[in-house]
C-alpha cells in the first residue's frame, strides 16, 4: 500500500536483530538456527517474475518461497489460488516500480511472504497478493470477487484506502476506522495490513526524515497496539524496533552498542544456564526443547533502564518447548527443585491466559554469581500462537465440523470461539460509531490503544465484561448497557455498595444499580471517571445536548433546589409529647438524647445531666458510652405506656433528579410528621438525607425505614449517630 524503495541507509541493526517472523514448529528449530536456508532477495525474485517468461500452468519462481513457507504450515494447502492471484498482481502492477527502482510487485510479494512464514491460510495469501491492486491499478472489486470469491474480495476491500481527493485531511484516520470495522468481521484484514506496515516500515528509508518520523509515530500508536492485541508478536516487536530507530535514534544507537558488546564477551553464562536446564530436565525424563531467546532492541532498552548496567544473562531469555500442557508445570517443578527460582519473577498464564490468546508459565532462576535468567515455559502450539496469535488460528470463520479450504486441521481446539470479536475490539467498534468526527476518532482511538491492559469482571447475571485497567463502574455501565447507563445510579462491588468512580480490579463482581426514572440523567462529575472512550463520548454527547447552567446541574447531580422540594410539616403543627420513657430519678425531667434519638423498644438507659434533668441514649450509643467512660452513673430507664415518638433517620443515597421529593412522599406515605429535613451537597455522587420525624406509634419505625430505603437511588435508612449531640 504505497510502499516505498528499500535504501541501504535505512536505521536499522548493526548487527542481525533477533527476528521472530517464522513461529516454531514442533521439533523444528528456529529461524536464526536453519542457517543452511538461503537469504530472500525479493528484489532479485521481482524482477526475475518482471523479466522472465513464465508459463502459466505452473507457479512462477518468484514465489516459489512464499510457497515453501505456506506449505511448510498447510501440507495440503492448495495453490490454485496463489497462482491466478500471482498472474494477476504481477500483470496490474507490471511496469509500476518503488522509488528505489524496484519493480513494484516485490512489495505485495514480500507482504505475503511474512504472512506465509506466520502460518497464514491461503484466502489471507491470496488476498494478500491482491491488497494493492485495486488501490494502485485498474482492477476493480468487482473483478476480484468475480474471479477470487467474497471472501477475498472482503479482504482486499478492506486494506485499500480511502482517496485524498475524496476525503481531504481525514483519508487517514477515516481509512483505519473503515479498516478496524471490516476487522471486526473479519481479523484477517488486520493480519494483512500489519504485515503491510511491517514491510512499508522495514523499507521507509527513501522518505524524507518529516515523513519517517510521521509514518513512524503512527506505527507506535496505532499499529503496535493492535499487533499486541492481536497477540502477533513476531510483528510487534520487528515494528517497536524499526520505530524505536527512527523516533529515537541515539537511544537506538546507545542500545546498540550494548548487544555488539555483549557478542563479544568470551563467555556466555545464559549459554551456560540453558545447558544447565537441559540437563535437569533431561535427568528427570521430560522431552523439551530448551532455546535462547535475544531480547529484541527495545526490549533491551527497557531492561537496561530498569535494572542499570547490563548482565550477560539480561540479553535474552531461555524458551523452553514441550509437547503437552502438564509437562509445563513439570518443567516448572524440576527448575524451581534444582535450580535457585526467583519467586517474584513467577507468573501463570497458562491458567489464566492474557487476552490476546498468549498462554505461558513466565519464571527465573539464578546462579551463584548472581545472574538471574529468565524462564518461559510453553508448548510448541502455545509458541506458535504465542508469536503468530490470530495468525495462527488458520481460518477462525470455518464452521468447526468442516476442514479448512486448505485442507488443514482446525487448529487450537478450545481457544476463543470467535477471536475477531474479544473486548477491546467490541469496545471500539462501539464507541467508534458515536464518534462522527475524524478528529476525534483519531485521538479517542490512540487514547484507548494505549491502554495495554485487560481486566475481566464479572456481572451479577453471570456475565463478564472487559475493560482496560483502570476503568471504573462508569465504565462498566456503559460497557453493559450503553447509553441507557444514563440512568445508573450506584453499584455493588464484591457485594458491597460502592460509588460509581470505584476503580475496578480483575475478577470483580459489579451489579450495577439502575434507575426507574426515564428521564434519569448522568452526572457531570462521571466524566472525571470515565477510562473508556465509549463511556466518555457516551456523557460528553449527553453533555452537548444538554447545554447546564448551575441550577439544572445542581439538579441533575443532587436533590432539587428547596424552592422546588416540597414543603414539610412544620414542628408546631405536631407537638412533641412528653417522652415516653420512666426514669428511675424522682423528680427528673425525661429528654430523649439527640444524638441516637431512641424510641421503643430500644434498649435504653440514662444519665443525669445539668437542671435535674435524664437524659435517654440506646446502650450502644457512642455518647452513651462516653459519659460512662467519664465516670457519670447510670439511671434506670424504662418505656411507659404512651407510643407515639420523636426519631432522626439517614438516608444515604446516590444523586438524581426529585430524589427529595420521592423520600419526603414515602415518609408521609406512612404517616409519619416531619418534624425538620435537610439534605448535605452531593459529594462522590453521593447524597446524605437526615429527617426528624414524630411517629404516632414506635411500631411504625421499621415499616418507615423499609419505606425509605425502597425508593430508588436510597441505598442506606439508618438511625443517627451524633457524638457531639450526647450532652
Amino acid at each position: 500500500m504505497s510502499a516505498e524503495a528499500t535504501n541501504p541507509a535505512t536505521p536499522g541493526p548493526a548487527t542481525p536483530a533477533p527476528q521472530r517472523t517464522a513461529p516454531l514448529e514442533p521439533g523444528v528449530a528456529p529461524a536464526h538456527r536453519r542457517k543452511g536456508r538461503p537469504r530472500i532477495d525479493l528484489r532479485r525474485l521481482g524482477r526475475a517474475a518482471l523479466l522472465g517468461p513464465t508459463a502459466r500452468d505452473r507457479l512462477p519462481d518468484a514465489i516459489g518461497h512464499v510457497v515453501e513457507a505456506h506449505r511448510a504450515h498447510h501440507p495440503d494447502a492448495k495453490l490454485e489460488p496463489l497462482r491466478r492471484a500471482w498472474v494477476l498482481a504481477e500483470s496490474s502492477h507490471r511496469g509500476q516500480m518503488r522509488k528505489s527502482g524496484e519493480p513494484y510487485i516485490t512489495h505485495p510479494l514480500a507482504v505475503t511472504l511474512i504472512l506465509a512464514e506466520l502460518g497464514a491460510e491461503t484466502t489471507t495469501l491470496t488476498a494478500s497478493l491482491l491488497h494493492d491492486t485495486v488501490e494502485d491499478t485498474e482492477v476493480t472489486l468487482d473483478q476480484v470477487r468475480e474471479e477470487f470469491g467474497d471472501e477475498v474480495c472482503y479482504l482486499v476491500d478492506g486494506v485499500t484506502k480511502l482517496e485524498k481527493v475524496d476525503y481531504g485531511a481525514a483519508a487517514e484516520p477515516e481509512t483505519f476506522r473503515k479498516m478496524l470495522v471490516a476487522t471486526g468481521n473479519d481479523v484477517r484484514v488486520m493480519s494483512i495490513k500489519l504485515a503491510d506496515r511491517l514491510h512499508n516500515m522495514r523499507t521507509l528509508g527513501v522518505m524524507r526524515p518529516e515523513k519517517q518520523a510521521r509514518i513512524a509515530k503512527v506505527t507506535r500508536d496505532v499499529l503496535i497496539p493492535l499487533a499486541e492485541r492481536l497477540g502477533v508478536q513476531a510483528l510487534k516487536t520487528e515494528l517497536e524496533d524499526l520505530v524505536f530507530a527512527i523516533l529515537h535514534p541515539e537511544e537506538y544507537e546507545h542500545t546498540r552498542e550494548l548487544i555488539v558488546d555483549n557478542a563479544s564477551r568470551p563467555d556466555d553464562p545464559l549459554a551456560e544456564i540453558a545447558e544447565e536446564v537441559r540437563v535437569v530436565l533431561r535427568d528427570a525424563g521430560i522431552q523439551a526443547e530448551v532455546l535462547i531467546r535475544p531480547r529484541h532492541f527495545v526490549s533491551v532498552h527497557r531492561v537496561s533502564r530498569k535494572r542499570g548496567p547490563m548482565r550477560g544473562a539480561d540479553f535474552g531469555r531461555l524458551l523452553v518447548l514441550v509437547n503437552e500442557d502438564a509437562d509445563c508445570y513439570g518443567v516448572l517443578g524440576e527448575l524451581h527443585t534444582c535450580l535457585t527460582p526467583v519467586v517474584s519473577e513467577f507468573k501463570d498464564f497458562i491458567a489464566v491466559p492474557k487476552f490476546n490468546l498468549y498462554q505461558s508459565l513466565h519464571t527465573a532462576v539464578t546462579r551463584g554469581d548472581g545472574q538471574v535468567a529468565e524462564v518461559l515455559i510453553r508448548t510448541h502450539q502455545m509458541h506458535k500462537v504465542a508469536e503468530a496469535g490470530v495468525i495462527a488460528l488458520g481460518n477462525p470463520y470455518a464452521p468447526p465440523s468442516e476442514d479448512q479450504p486448505d485442507g488443514g486441521d482446525r487448529p487450537f481446539e478450545g481457544e476463543r470461539a470467535d477471536p475477531t470479536r474479544p473486548g477491546w475490539l467490541s469496545r471500539l467498534l462501539d464507541w467508534q460509531q458515536g464518534a462522527p468526527d475524524p478528529d476525534t476518532f483519531w485521538s479517542t482511538l490512540r487514547e484507548d490503544l494505549a491502554q495495554d491492559r485487560e481486566i475481566t469482571v464479572f456481572r451479577a447475571d453471570g456475565g463478564s465484561l472487559g475493560l482496560p485497567e483502570g476503568a471504573s463502574c462508569v465504565d462498566a455501565a456503559y460497557a453493559q448497557y450503553g447509553e441507557d447507563a444514563h440512568a445508573c445510579i450506584g453499584a455493588r462491588v464484591n457485594g458491597r455498595l460502592a460509588t460509581l468512580s470505584t476503580v475496578l480490579k480483575d475478577g470483580d463482581t459489579v451489579q450495577l444499580l439502575m434507575g426507574q426514572d426515564p428521564a434519569s440523567e448522568p452526572s457531570r462529575e462521571w466524566l472525571e471517571h470515565a477510562h473508556t472512550a465509549a463511556a466518555r463520548i457516551a456523557i460528553q454527547r449527553w453533555m452537548a445536548t444538554h447545554p447546564a447552567p448551575g441550577a439544572e446541574e445542581a439538579a441533575a447531580t443532587g436533590p432539587r433546589p428547596p424552592a422546588e422540594t416540597p414543603p414539610t410539616r412544620p414542628a408546631a403543627a405536631h407537638p412533641a409529647r412528653p417522652a415516653n420513657a420512666l426514669v428511675d430519678q424522682q423528680g427528673a425531667s425525661v429528654r430523649m438524647a439527640g444524638c441516637c434519638t431512641p424510641v421503643p423498644p430500644d434498649e435504653v438507659t440514662g444519665f443525669a445531666v445539668r437542671g435535674g434533668v435524664v437524659t435517654v441514649h440506646r446502650v450502644e450509643c457512642p455518647g452513651a458510652a462516653r459519659m460512662k467512660g467519664d465516670g457519670r452513673p447510670e439511671v434506670g430507664v424504662r418505656w411507659g405506656a404512651t407510643t407515639e415518638c420523636r426519631v432522626t433517620l439517614v438516608a444515604e443515597s446516590f444523586g438524581r433528579p426529585h430524589l427529595l421529593a420521592d423520600l419526603t412522599e414515602a415518609i408521609a406515605g406512612e404517616g409519619v410528621a416531619i418534624v425538620s429535613a435537610t439534605v448535605e451537597p452531593p459529594s462522590q455522587q453521593r447524597v446524605r438525607h437526615t429527617y426528624t420525624l414524630q411517629l404516632p406509634d414506635a411500631a411504625h419505625l421499621q415499616g418507615l425505614m423499609r419505606a425509605m430505603r425502597n425508593v430508588p437511588g436510597v441505598f442506606d435508612v439508618s438511625r443517627a449517630q451524633h457524638p457531639a449531640a450526647a450532652q
